[in-house]
């Protein structure tokens, strides 16, 4: 039985309506026990298509409910919801809403029209963000407890120690809009900064760098000098002021790993499971690459058929095709486009095909596969053929991570990145004569066949400059060939590394942010710490800072960490009246700051 419960307004507590809406449904269902998984499909055949999944227990219990992905681009919030989807408990109720802004997530957009999360006061607005809030605001107030799942920026802290860790930081913190509020219906209390701290002791246990550990932040939304009186909008806001339920936004941080994302928001919604009494079977973490095995489709209405990754169907011009199913190693997610057609999401819509096209598939907002129409107005019937050889999808890794590329994919580097090219899958039965050639790199001087798979490609020193397409360095390809016929292209787009400020401390004072070219005076004996440095590179891979004077080099910086230099140690000149804090990333120089010696100067400490 498939039901349905849409029907209560935002008046009134939740408690009340939820307390209805059990009531209904055990009514309905008096002798099939409680266990029960309802999964709801609203706007069907729209791009903003919303799936909920309802899990009942086989004993009753409290309600949580995970909302993920109302902000497209916070991938570690919609993938850990998406994995207690399917889970099963022995007691208590858990509403899963793993993508709620779907059309924004496929796009890998903040947002489309507006901001969902500030779309939950009252509002004039009638677009599809306001239609898909309505639902939302539903199951609130079916439920007892709300997790909005997003990453955040930077690290929260409740002291400014950094531009990426301050107070204005969201990631790594559990928020709540007030430290207790007492719901005027019912008199009760609800004291949440106190739940959020014992679910941050449970989460911190297992986090083991102390930078990465979760804090609670409250918002203090209410308060006439709040900081983000903007949360007024939001989600969490409207659950604890509207329908009288606690309600926390969990919001890991956008500079981690998307699987150690993907876990800390699994260590929060299991502690708070765990608070409210649902017991859970835990899901694991799945995170492969994603590829598409077949589409099922249908041409002019008749008898559906796959057509496999890498194919061209052959229809006739005016033909109607329907895609109704995409069969990949992902079950949720996924989504057809055909380009020049429809909207972002064509599964499910009749679309008259009249020029040759290509149908996309994605998971999320990655490419996962693709087929090819063209058209024949000579052919009668339906074909399916092999498609031309080609590369489908490139495996590379960069700084060690791993990452998955369509054919004439263009990747962004920083010069010093790290670039390795894994492998490549094509639509050929033997893929062993194939060769896989990053134009401007030689792996093996003496033996240049021109493979270079398997080699990690310094792009600061390893690259030969007059090989990029533009001459100046720019641009480079990797080349898929198998014997005379380019299979395929990936093109990697080379910038510049940027230096923009260091954060430092002298005596342990006041955090100065210098620029580029900046000076500063210190005196004698001042002690030097460099606290962050903030450039264009992604965790600042490869970045160090160096002291430097006429006869003095020392290491300030490496690895994220700063060492302590204070002025007259061992091995400094004591003649030295200026120095230098340089910046490299390995052997580019990238900026430097000054730092003279001048009596009398003082800085607190």
């Amino acid at each position: 039985m498939k039901l349905r419960f849409s029907t209560f307004k935002d008046s009134g507590t939740g408690r009340a309506r939820r307390v209805l809406y059990l009531l209904f449904v055990l009514f309905l269902i008096p002798n099939t026990g409680w266990a029960k998984r309802i999964h709801d499909v609203y706007f069907q055949g729209t791009d903003y298509e919303l799936h909920v999944y309802r899990i009942y227990g086989q004993k009753p219990g409290k309600t949580l409910l995970l909302i993920g992905g109302s902000q497209g681009n916070e991938p570690g919030a919609f993938l850990s919801a998406d994995l207690y989807a399917d889970m099963a408990l022995a007691k208590g109720n858990l509403i899963v809403v793993p993508r709620a802004n779907f059309y924004s997530i496929v796009l890998n957009r903040r947002q489309i029209n507006e901001d969902m999360n500030r779309k939950f006061a009252e509002s004039s607005e009638t677009n599809y963000e306001a239609k898909i809030v309505a639902i939302l605001k539903e199951l609130i107030g079916e439920s007892d407890c709300l997790l909005n799942l997003h990453d955040g920026s930077g690290f929260f802290s409740e002291r400014w120690e950094s531009p990426m860790r301050n107070p204005n930081r969201f990631g790594q913190s559990i928020i709540a809009d007030c430290e207790t509020y007492t719901v005027p219906e019912t008199g009760e209390t609800l004291h949440l900064g106190d739940m959020a701290r014992r679910v941050i002791d449970r989460m911190n246990v297992h986090i083991k760098e102390p930078g990465h550990r979760f804090r609670f932040n409250n918002h203090r939304t209410r308060d006439p000098d709040s900081p983000h009186p903007e949360q007024r909008k939001s989600a969490t806001y409207y659950a604890l002021y509207r329908c009288g339920i606690p309600a926390f936004g969990i919001e890991t941080s956008k500079s981690l790993p998307l699987e150690t994302k993907v876990r800390h928001h699994n260590l929060a919604i299991n502690a708070f499971m765990d608070l409210f009494g649902i017991i859970p079977e835990t899901p694991g973490i799945y995170l492969d690459p994603p590829v598409m095995r077949y589409v099922v489709l249908a041409v002019n209405n008749n008898m559906p058929f796959a057509v496999p990754n890498g194919h061209t169907l052959r229809i006739s011009p005016g033909d109607v095709v329907n895609i109704s199913h995409i069969e990949a190693n992902y079950k949720r997610g996924l989504s057809a486009d055909i380009l020049g057609y429809g909207a972002v999401n064509d599964v499910n819509k009749p679309i008259q095909i009249t020029r040759p096209t290509q149908v996309v598939v994605r998971k999320d907002h990655h490419p996962c596969g693709m087929i090819k129409i063209s058209l024949d107005a000579s052919k009668s019937q339906v074909h399916i053929v092999s498609a031309v050889p080609e590369v489908l999808f490139f495996r590379a890794r960069i700084n060690g991570d791993e990452h998955l590329f369509m054919n004439n994919a263009h990747v962004k580097l920083i010069k010093g990145d790290r670039f390795e090219l894994v492998d490549v899958t094509t639509n050929l039965e033997d893929p062993s004569k194939i060769v896989v050639n990053f134009k401007g790199f030689v792996g093996n001087p003496r033996n240049n066949t021109g493979e270079d798979r398997g080699y990690v490609i310094h792009t600061g020193r390893d690259l030969w400059q007059r090989y990029s397409l533009s001459g100046k360095g720019e641009q480079y390809q990797t080349v898929v060939k198998h014997g005379d016929t380019v299979l395929g292209r990936l093109f990697i787009d080379l910038t510049d590394p940027v230096f923009d400020y260091v954060i430092l401390q002298v005596n342990g004072g006041v955090k100065q942010c210098l620029f580029p070219n900046d000076s500063l005076a210190i005196r004698p004996g001042d002690a030097i710490r460099i606290l962050d440095i903030k450039t264009n590179i992604q965790k600042n891979v490869g970045i160090q800072a160096f002291l430097k004077g006429a006869d003095t080099s020392f290491c300030l910086f490496s690895g994220g960490v700063g060492f302590p230099w204070t002025h007259g140690s061992e091995g400094i000149d004591p003649q030295d009246k200026q120095y230098k804090i340089v910046v490299h990333r390995e052997h580019i120089g990238l900026g430097s700051v000054i730092l003279d010696l001048v009596e009398g100067t003082y800085h607190g400490g």
